[in-house]
């Protein structure tokens, strides 16, 4: 068989040699199904004589495709294209073999907000998150150059996180009214995995959550990704507790989540006499409560009324907490207080996750907790947060003027913002992006399509002169948004993309 191969010469053959450049040449040949699966190659005598080299060269060249697959040798026979190595390689279907995600409207809001943090462009008020400038890295280094850790405490620990640290938690908490040992605390990987694990452990597709509305968006997606079924109690005014026990009684609901202090977005305050009226109602029907408070230690005007947790009298509620508003949120440690019975099966879904948290983030915080430093650093981040809150709100009477309503929040890091005239959030998103500024939509905070004329402003990630600055550009892209309507103009938006 007459085989075409055109070799290299000079420079060239000195580089590739020529055994290489013969497998090259016959493995294209072969893939292109020029030569088609079967094919008896020439001997590796008359290869060698057909392309001008050694017999040893041409041997050469026929080990060099045996090795890619593409010939075989029989013994007795010749050298052959192997079977199928003229095929291309289909592409593994991978959008077959995943699950399908659940989608939402605002799905990948919070990656799509991290992001935008991460690239340090234009002036962000959208993530939730505290100043790095006020982490308190100098204590957390002091400590590590100071404090010498066990080594088997860099080893396993038991899932429901750090003895230690539990214990100081339960103590901090008993001190606060909560009465809790440490085995009522499990540690987990920030508060978004909290919620995770309560909704595996709690929730089947149908069951009925009740929230508010508008409430937490990481909780919406957490719920409806878990197949359940919202009921809304708006956020705004006072608690509508017959509407929740219309609810108690026609649907049996399997959860309530709330946000009673410094709720996100809204930044509302549920009084104390509403309170322990909800308790008494979720007693009444044996309502299991999941009460999320990232923000109480962050109160600028008058300390909060007491969580839930500590006013609750049949044991009904689940505590969610995290230290990643207080401290900084790279330590995603978070924890959870509940029923002993809750906790042994939050313990044990948490297994098929990651075993336990972060060892050495848990030694930290309970070195930090111990030496009392937390009190401390709370009590400069409430002076510092109350300057950026008035800081904002001073901007927003200064450049928003009455196109804008809000009321200042008592604590937290945010500002719940309302459009007084004809503009919408999602026009008033584009005008911002072009202004270089970014905020995150009302919608975003609902379940279902309510929102399109509020959104949130987190006034924590920036000093009083970017506060102005942003609040500025927002008020001008307000102003643009008003001019266009319910309808956002075309073209380049800048810099800058839209959070979502």
């Amino acid at each position: 068989m007459e085989i075409s191969i055109a070799l290299k010469a000079g420079e060239a053959a000195a580089t590739v040699p020529m055994y290489e450049q013969i497998a090259a040449q016959l493995a294209a040949q072969i893939k292109g199904q020029v030569l088609a699966a079967g094919t008896k190659l020439p001997p590796e005598r008359q290869l060698a004589e057909q392309c001008g080299v050694s017999r040893t060269t041409a041997i050469n060249a026929y080990r060099r495709l045996e090795e890619m697959g593409l010939v075989r040798t029989r013994v007795g026979s010749g050298t052959y294209v192997a079977e199928g190595a003229g095929e291309a390689a289909l592409p593994m279907p991978w959008h077959q073999l995943l699950v399908p995600a659940w989608q939402s409207p605002v799905s990948g809001i919070i990656r799509d907000l991290v992001a935008m943090d991460a690239q340090g462009t234009g002036i962000s008020m959208a993530t939730g998150m505290p100043d790095p400038r006020m982490y308190p890295w100098d204590a957390f280094r002091e400590l590590l150059g100071r404090e010498e850790m066990a080594m088997a405490d860099l080893g396993h620990i038991a899932t429901e996180g750090y003895g230690p640290l539990r214990e100081a938690l339960a103590a901090r908490h008993a001190a606060g009214g909560v009465a809790a040992g440490a085995e009522n605390v499990a540690v987990v990987a920030g508060s978004q995995q909290g919620l995770y694990l309560l909704a595996k452990v709690f929730l089947n597709p149908g069951d009925y959550v009740v929230v508010e509305s508008p409430t937490y968006l990481g909780a919406l997606q957490m719920f409806q990704a878990a197949g359940a079924r919202l009921l809304t109690l708006p956020a705004a005014g006072p608690l509508q507790l017959d509407l929740l026990e219309d609810y108690l009684i026609r649907y049996r609901p399997k959860l309530m989540y709330v946000l009673p202090t410094f709720q996100n977005p809204s930044g509302r305050v549920m009084p104390l006499a509403e309170r322990q009226a909800l308790l008494a109602l979720a007693a009444r029907h044996r309502l299991a409560v999941i009460e999320d408070d990232p923000y109480s230690d962050l109160y600028y005007d008058q300390a909060p009324p007491p969580p839930l947790k500590a006013l609750d009298q049949h044991g009904g509620v689940i505590y969610l907490r995290t230290f990643s508003k207080t401290v900084f949120p790279g330590l995603r440690v978070g924890w959870v207080v509940a029923p002993e019975a809750v906790i042994n099966r939050l313990a044990q879904e948490k297994q098929y996750v990651d075993l336990h948290s972060n060892n050495l983030a848990q030694w930290l915080l309970h070195r930090f907790l111990a030496g009392g430093q937390l009190d401390g650093h709370l009590a400069a981040a409430r002076g510092e947060y109350r300057r950026r809150r008035d800081a904002t709100a001073h901007a927003l009477r200064r450049y928003a003027g009455d196109r804008l309503s809000y009321v200042a929040p008592g604590g937290g890091f945010y500002f719940w913002c309302r459009l007084t005239g004809r503009a919408t959030t999602r026009t008033l998103l584009a005008e911002a992006a072009r202004e270089g500024v970014s905020f995150v939509p009302g919608d975003a905070f609902y379940p279902g399509t309510e929102g399109d004329k509020e959104f949130r402003l987190c006034y924590a990630t920036n000093d009083a002169a970017g506060l102005q600055e942003g609040v500025r550009r927002l008020a001008r892209a307000v102003a643009a948004a008003e001019k266009q309507g319910g309808a956002a103009r075309t073209g380049a938006p800048g810099p800058r993309p839209p959070i979502i």
